[in-house]
């Protein structure tokens, strides 16, 4: 195309020259010879001067209506704040766009979900952050999910000693109260205390337990159940199902510990009587599934009717080094499976859910003094804590998640002296690394080896069974404190984790808990600033009700109803103390703290026997 064309179109689209230009703009007549009516000469003079003031002032004219318009016509029909006089917008003023976020409410639906990894310390995620480093080549900035959402510590004691046990813990978190070791959501003067979880039900919410261990263990326990000790699982399991003064407050529930809801006659039955709890809980509308194709069905959880019981596993789901995708769900699956069934579930509700997700056996894996199954349960947990995180930023509706542990187990220290000479500054998380399976599965491949004779136990244990931990160095001493346990019968378990604890140079203090400060994450960490800092554990008990805006103490009112109580409760609290030799903080005030001399020492500095 000619340049001229590019610069001056309108020469080419109907010729409009000058005169017609002229016409259009002054409204006059232009004869062919171009003369104009009277005045031809003044407006060829003066008529760019002329359009261009009138330009001017029409536009100034038009912007001073505009401005005077929309400060008379606000676009929003809500008052302007301090103006309660202000006009709403004129009908026909276009409204905002349908997924616009509403201004937040006073009492607005939310989530809630609580996250307990049980039995792990600050230790535990030093060294699961440094394994982890190791068998995945990654830089010593890489770091774990949970070290991101960092915003405290807890202090762990219950009411009868400076250590706590999962049970006062749990009761800590879920009524908000200290209590004694072993007490599941009863306090120290013999009466229930109302839980969360409960008041969460009677609110309106939706409720859920996930866990790795038996359903009727201590942390899930203290969320749906009352009991004066945490061992009356058979009594837990008949609460969980709703056999319960409020009648049934859960409504998903995934772990293991099927044994306890099946009647002594069956096989693989550990209750203690002939109670049917499964038919029992058909009965009154549960769902069950056992299998992995079971929770395959489940279709990680967008195929879920309530009420709804998981359980993968008579007792405990396997620690995650020995655990096989194709027979038992992951931590991380049954999470994201609840919350997804969950969500669901209360979308068209105007409340939410409450869930409970515990790592349960990093508690087992520290009381066995196992690194290599610890570092696994960590990791498992920390990938669990990703998916929630996951899901949060997913689902619609307000959620937060608040992680931390009821205590730590084992003592655990990422360093270890070996020798009275002064030690190497090391530990080698290659040597976890090279461990396929925990020491309780090895103790049990020990135990089922049908040989009898020493020389073939050893030989076993040389061929078949150094070979899976990858120790090429075991000394005659090692081998022969394994053949010996084997052959009187005990287990063996406290060997192999210890064979792989000293070359790892990883050490321990204990079989048991200790009283150190744990950590508390969550996310979004500006939703959770009261508990910023250093905090009691019944102050995340309070955080987590004052959360939910519901009122647990009505619960505890209900609970202690008279007359209700004593018969659901199971062993009566004198039975127990006879059974106890140390004190329990029993009588006083309500979650009052008694150690009654347990803080004071008393001579007992022997080795006794481990077994």
């Amino acid at each position: 195309m000619p340049a001229d064309r590019l610069l001056s179109p309108a020469r080419h689209s109907g010729e409009i020259g000058d005169e017609q230009e002229e016409a259009l703009l002054t409204g006059q007549h232009v004869d062919r010879k171009g003369q104009t009516g009277r005045g031809r000469g003044f407006f060829s003079r003066w008529k760019n001067p002329i359009i261009v003031t009138w330009a001017a002032i029409a536009t100034i004219i038009i912007l001073v209506f505009g401005v005077l318009y929309v400060r008379s016509h606000p676009v929003d029909d809500k008052p302007t704040p301090g103006a309660p006089n202000t006009p709403k917008a004129p009908p026909n003023t276009p409204t905002a766009p349908p997924n616009t976020p509403k201004e937040p409410k006073t009492h607005k639906k939310r989530n809630l979900i609580f996250m307990v990894s049980d039995g792990m310390g600050p230790a535990s995620l030093s060294l699961t952050r440094s394994f982890r480093q190791f068998t995945e080549n990654l830089p010593i900035d890489d770091i774990l999910t949970l070290d991101k959402h960092f915003i405290g510590s807890s202090r762990t004691r219950s009411s009868n000693s400076l250590v706590t046990d999962s049970a006062a813990g749990a009761t800590a978190f879920s009524c908000g109260l200290k209590s004694y070791n072993g007490a599941i959501s009863i306090l120290p003067d013999g009466n229930p205390c109302g839980t969360v979880l409960e008041a969460a039900k009677a609110a309106g919410y939706m409720t859920g337990l996930v866990v790795t261990t038996s359903i009727t263990d201590a942390t899930p326990a203290c969320f749906n159940s009352h009991v004066n000790m945490r061992w009356e699982q058979d009594r837990i399991a008949e609460q969980q199902i709703g056999d319960h003064p409020l009648g049934r407050v859960t409504d998903l529930m995934f772990g293991g510990g099927l044994c306890h809801f099946t009647p002594n006659t069956s096989i693989g039955s550990c209750r203690g009587d002939d109670r049917d709890l499964i038919k029992e809980a058909r009965a009154s509308g549960w769902q069950f599934a056992y299998t992995h194709d079971g929770f395959k069905y489940l279709r990680m959880g967008k195929f879920v009717k309530f009420p709804i019981m998981g359980l993968w596993a008579p007792a405990d789901i396997p620690y995650d080094i020995d655990r096989k995708d194709t027979e038992y769900p992951s931590l991380a699956a049954m999470a994201e499976t609840a919350i997804t069934a969950l969500d669901i579930e209360t979308k068209n509700s105007d409340k939410g859910f409450f869930l409970m997700i515990e790592g349960s056996r990093i508690d087992h894996a520290g009381h066995g003094n196992d690194p290599a199954a610890q570092v696994r349960e960590v990791r498992a947990y920390d990938k669990a804590f990703e998916v929630v995180l996951k899901k949060i930023d997913e689902m619609e509706t307000e959620t937060i998640v608040i992680s931390t542990s009821d205590h730590e187990t084992g003592g655990l220290s990422t360093a270890r002296q070996l020798h009275e000479t002064y030690p190497d500054y090391l530990w080698y998380p290659s040597v976890l690394a090279n461990a396929s399976h925990s020491s309780e599965y090895m103790a049990k491949l020990l135990a089922d080896f049908p040989e009898v004779t020493k020389s073939k136990i050893t030989d076993y244990i040389k061929e078949e069974l150094l070979p899976l931990q990858q120790i090429t160095d075991a000394d005659d001493e090692e081998i022969a404190k394994l053949v010996k346990t084997k052959t009187d019968g005990l287990s063996t378990a406290y060997i192999w984790a210890d064979m792989v604890s000293r070359r790892a140079q990883i050490g321990w203090s204990t079989h048991g808990h200790s009283a150190v400060d744990v950590n508390i994450y969550a996310y979004p960490p500006e939703l959770a600033k009261d508990l910023w800092g250093n905090h009691e554990n019944t102050e995340i008990g309070e955080f987590l009700r004052k959360w939910l805006d519901v009122d647990v103490d009505s619960i505890t009112k209900k609970l202690r109803k008279e007359g209700t109580h004593a018969k659901w409760m199971g062993k009566e609290l004198d039975k127990i103390l006879e059974e106890k030799e140390k004190s329990m903080g029993v009588g006083g005030k309500t979650g009052e703290v008694t150690v009654e001399g347990l803080d004071a020492y008393h001579g007992v500095h022997k080795r006794a026997c481990m077994h």
